[in-house]
This record gives structure tokens, C-alpha cells and sequence, in this order.
């Protein structure tokens, strides 16, 4: 049977981002960032963890009240009541899932759960049988996933799909996978298991060892067709998989990933910028896609090329993931074309005689001054005027 070529996006910023330190959202933050999310087109929107407490629950149910769109999750672990309480907050939902997760590993299981394997297994099958009985649409988790004994991990999964999940997760919990070992559990589940052509498989990654992308799309090599991530690729500890990085290479690397999503690919940047305004910060300036230097150029051999043909040095346009435009940055690296492009812009056409005095006196200001500003520059048009200039 041939896999599907749509990519499911399943987004669990407002679950496992709001986790990370400092991302804790309110009821209305999460519901406004919610429908932000509705209009980037995700697929599946983890909206919370309702038994966590009462305000979560309630988040969980204004969402699914009210958006519509995307498929309304809701995580529970493979508790009766955290099940119950998951299905009730997410009824109103027109399109919703139960995920219900439980350890596959023997550190956790030994250290945190303090049950055996066959315990676990019977936990997991009755978790997925009551989620089944609840909603049509079940996601089953084995966390710990990529530390896990593989025959018992299949084993695992094996019971999960018997018992009726729709979608199994393969979660590399703490960030401990490398890319092909990542790809080959999807490979070696799809093979091994006959009943693995009727559910759909998903990743999840965090970012411990900076892999969480890189993990995220060999899983999909592998045979996955969900991927879970969050905006600006908030989450515990270094984080998940980033969204806008999974949509935009699948994108721009549809020679080797082709696939389609229902991502919105213009709404990444205006997402990104509502989450760093509800959390109250940035992600960092180099942060792939929407970080502010990704798309900005100091370098005057960048910027010459950027000038002349943007493709040289971007590989995305800024509009196509909905950055307003490139950025020109003057500095000591720059050239003389992008200083005669930013002159431009200003209003001043030089001649090749004044462009040669004028950066001159532009690369002795850059070499006392980190930042460059249209004062700066007029002021140097009037050497008389400016207290740096040559």
C-alpha cells in the first residue's frame, strides 16, 4: 500500500510549549494564539492537558468551543480520570482526538512509573480501549520511545493499534536520537507490524542535541505522516521541533521531501510574532525562518549578491514565509554597493568620486560604532559636520 503524501502538522504549543519555562499563557492568550494557529492551517491543535488543573481544562474547553479547523487534541496518561476529563473537555469540538501516552522505557518505567513491563502493557491497551470508547480518533504514545527496548516497544505499539488507536507517536522524549537511528524505528515498526498500514504514524522530537528538525524529517523518511512541533520551537528543556522549520523544508526541499501540508506558509512569521508577544520575548535573532537575522545581511559579499539576485544568498523568499522583506544591515563587513543602495533609498545618488570618499569615511564610523543609523550616514555627506568622520 502507498503512503499518503499529505503530512499531517500537529501543533502542541499550547501543550508541551506552554511547558517550558517562562511560556505559561493564560486562558485568553491560549485561546487568541489558538485561533492564529487555526489560520496557519495546522491539522491537529494539542490544546492542553486538562487534568493538569482547572484552568487548563477550561482553556481546553473554550477552544474546542470555539475553533474550528483544526482537529482539537487533548493529552491524558493512560489514567481513567485524566481519560475521562480529556474527553470531556474536548466534546464540543467538532473534529477532536484523545492522546493518551505511557512509558516504554525501563529507566522510567523502574524509576518513575514503578511498574513492570507487563503492567505497562496491560495500563496501555486498557488506556486506548477506554479513549476508543470515548472518541472515534485515538493517538497512542509510548514515552521514552528512542531509549526503549525495540522488541518491546513493538510490542507496545503492536497492543496500542489492537486496541484502537488511530495514530501512533513515536516520541524521542528527552532528545536522545540521531536521524538514521530515528528513521529506522519507523522503518522496522511499518515492517513488522501487519497492522501498521491502518493507523498513522507521528514524530515528536525534542531538542536536546540540537537534532529535534533533523530527527523530525527522518522520521518522515522513515514513514511517518505526522509531525508534531511548536511555534518558534518552544517546549521543555531546548524545546521541540520547530514548526515554521518542518514547513519551510518541506518547502523549499521538495526535491527529497515531496509532500504537501496545509500549512499556510505567509501566516509562519505574523504566528511566530504573536507567540513572542504573548510570552512577552523573542526567539533568538538566529532562529531559522523568523528570527530577525534570517533574512539580514552584513556581509558585503552577501549583500552584493543579495542586491543583484536574492536567490545567491536566500533560499526562501522573505514573503513566502511572510517576512515583510530582506534587511540590509551596515556595518564593517559591508560593501560599497550596499552602501550605495541604503544612500539610495535615503534620497542620495553618489558619484563614483563621492561613493569612494563617503565610504571611506563609513568604514572608520563602523569600526567605532556596532550600529549604523540614517543620522550616521547623512552625516557623513558633511564630513565638517561629523565628529567621526576622515
Amino acid at each position: 500500500m502507498s503512503l499518503p503524501t499529505k503530512i499531517l502538522i500537529f501543533d502542541t504549543t499550547l501543550r508541551d510549549g506552554e511547558q517550558s519555562p517562562g511560556c505559561t499563557m493564560h486562558a485568553g492568550e491560549k485561546l487568541r494564539m489558538a485561533h492564529q494557529l487555526a489560520a496557519l492551517g495546522v491539522d491537529v491543535l494539542e490544546a492542553g492537558f486538562p487534568i493538569a488543573s482547572e484552568g487548563d481544562f477550561e482553556s481546553v474547553q473554550a477552544i474546542a468551543r470555539e475553533l474550528r479547523g483544526p482537529r482539537i487534541a487533548a493529552l491524558a496518561r493512560a489514567k481513567r480520570e485524566d481519560i475521562e476529563t480529556a474527553a470531556k473537555a474536548i466534546e464540543s469540538a467538532p473534529l477532536h482526538r484523545i492522546h493518551t501516552f505511557l512509558s516504554s522505557s525501563d529507566i522510567h518505567l523502574e524509576h518513575q512509573m514503578h511498574i513492570s513491563r507487563a503492567q505497562a502493557l496491560d495500563q496501555a491497551a486498557e488506556a486506548v480501549r477506554l479513549s476508543r470508547s470515548l472518541v472515534d480518533d485515538v493517538e497512542f504514545s509510548p514515552m521514552d520511545a528512542t531509549r526503549s527496548d525495540p522488541a518491546f516497544l513493538t510490542e507496545m505499539v503492536a497492543i496500542a493499534i489492537q486496541a484502537g488507536a488511530t495514530t501512533i507517536n513515536i516520541p524521542d522524549t528527552v532528545g536522545y536520537s540521531t536521524p538514521e537511528e530515528y528513521k529506522a524505528i519507523f522503518r522496522r515498526l511499518k515492517t513488522e507490524l501487519p497492522d501498521s498500514d491502518h493507523v498513522t504514524f507521528s514524530t515528536h522530537c525534542h531538542d536536546d542535541l540540537g537534532m529535534a528538525v533533523a530527527n523530525s524529517l527522518a522520521g518522515v523518511e522513515g514513514g511517518a505522516r505526522q509531525v508534531e512541533c511548536t511555534v518558534n520551537g518552544i517546549g521543555e528543556r531546548a524545546g521541540n521541533a520547530a514548526l515554521e522549520e518542518i514547513a519551510a523544508a518541506l518547502m523549499v526541499r521538495r526535491d527529497r521531501y515531496p509532500y504537501q501540508t496545509s500549512v499556510v506558509l505567509s501566516q509562519l512569521y505574523p504566528t511566530s510574532q504573536l507567540l513572542s508577544e504573548i510570552l512577552g520575548f523573542a526567539c533568538a535573532p538566529s532562529k531559522a525562518i523568523v528570527g530577525a537575522n534570517a533574512f539580514a545581511h552584513e556581509s558585503g559579499i552577501h549583500q552584493h549578491g543579495v542586491l543583484s539576485n536574492p536567490l545567491t544568498y536566500e533560499i526562501m523568499t522573505p514573503a513566502s514565509v511572510g517576512v515583510p522583506a530582506s534587511n540590509i544591515v551596515l556595518g564593517k563587513h559591508s560593501g560599497r554597493r550596499a552602501l550605495e543602495h541604503k544612500f539610495n533609498t535615503l534620497g542620495h545618488r553618489l558619484s563614483r568620486t563621492e561613493l569612494d570618499l563617503v565610504y571611506a569615511r563609513f568604514t572608520a564610523l563602523a569600526d567605532r560604532k556596532k550600529s549604523i543609523y540614517d543620522q550616521d550616514l547623512i552625516g557623513l555627506l558633511k564630513p565638517e559636520e561629523s565628529i567621526l568622520a576622515v
